[in-house]
């Protein structure tokens, strides 16, 4: 299961190859029973559900269960195309391009922060009397808008250009914290008391070499889910949420 967290690409892949052995059993029982055309489509179906239940069984991230779910239906589209214009494949590039274009440069997929997590950031710096917080990779920028306030200071980092804006927009109307666009390594931490990150394993040990050069002492580097290799937390908080998340806190040294 560690690999399948580490590169969940291998996840997905399965699930698909264990669906695709599913409805090949299937369309062998029922080969020559039921009309072609119904069987494509009741095929397609189970290809679907099957591919998103293992998905989920496998513990993958829920964004990776709707691709489970709908890779099947684009494949079939795309393969039995026929005449279709270009122009929806290239709207849906850059469409992708907007929410994702930091995947490949900075290896962190959009992974959402709950409510839970964002309640237990809240607690944290009451406890540790923390008043500048830093959201690296923040997202649609809901645990920003949720510490920022009551003597906190707020801020998101976000390169992705649509999920930035959703999140400046949303920062704005509700008039809490700020968001910035800017790569996670650009980003000025040295006066943060707290620094969160949901990134991936990738990143994590270039990530905590940046905060021990950059952030003040006592104050924390604190990772949703993901530990850095071969340092050992100096707390981790384990959250009563259905992801079972831990959140790992690295206190910066002198």
């Amino acid at each position: 299961m560690t690999a399948l967290r580490s590169y969940p690409i291998i996840g997905a892949v399965i699930a698909q190859l264990v669906a695709g052995a599913v409805l090949i059993a299937i369309r062998l029982v029922f080969a020559g029973v039921i009309d072609a055309a119904l069987l494509f489509w009741a095929g397609l179906a189970i290809q679907c559900v099957a591919a998103a239940m293992v998905t989920r069984m496998l513990g993958l991230p829920v964004w990776w269960v709707w691709i489970g779910l709908g890779f099947p239906v684009a494949l079939a589209l795309g393969l039995n195309a026929g005449e279709m214009p270009a122009w929806p494949f290239g709207a849906a590039f850059v469409l992708l391009y907007l929410f994702f274009s930091n995947t490949a440069r900075e290896r962190v997929p959009l992974y959402l922060s709950n409510s839970q997590t964002a309640e237990a950031l809240v607690s944290l710096m009451r406890q540790r009397g923390a008043i500048r917080f830093t959201d690296l990779g923040s997202g649609l920028g809901g645990v920003v808008r949720r510490l920022d306030g009551d003597g906190r200071v707020a801020r998101g980092v976000e390169s992705a250009p649509m999920v930035w804006l959703i999140s400046l927009l949303l920062s704005k109307i509700s008039a809490r914290g700020r968001i910035s666009r800017q790569d996670i390594w650009a980003a000025d931490i040295a006066g943060e008391d707290i620094v969160y990150a949901f990134l991936s394993p990738e990143p994590m040990p270039a990530l905590y070499q940046k905060a021990r050069r950059e952030m003040k002492p006592g104050s924390l580097l604190v990772s949703n889910s993901f530990a850095v290799a071969d340092v050992a937390a100096d707390e981790v908080w384990e959250l009563p949420d259905r992801r079972n998340t831990r959140l790992f806190l690295y206190e910066m040294k002198g």
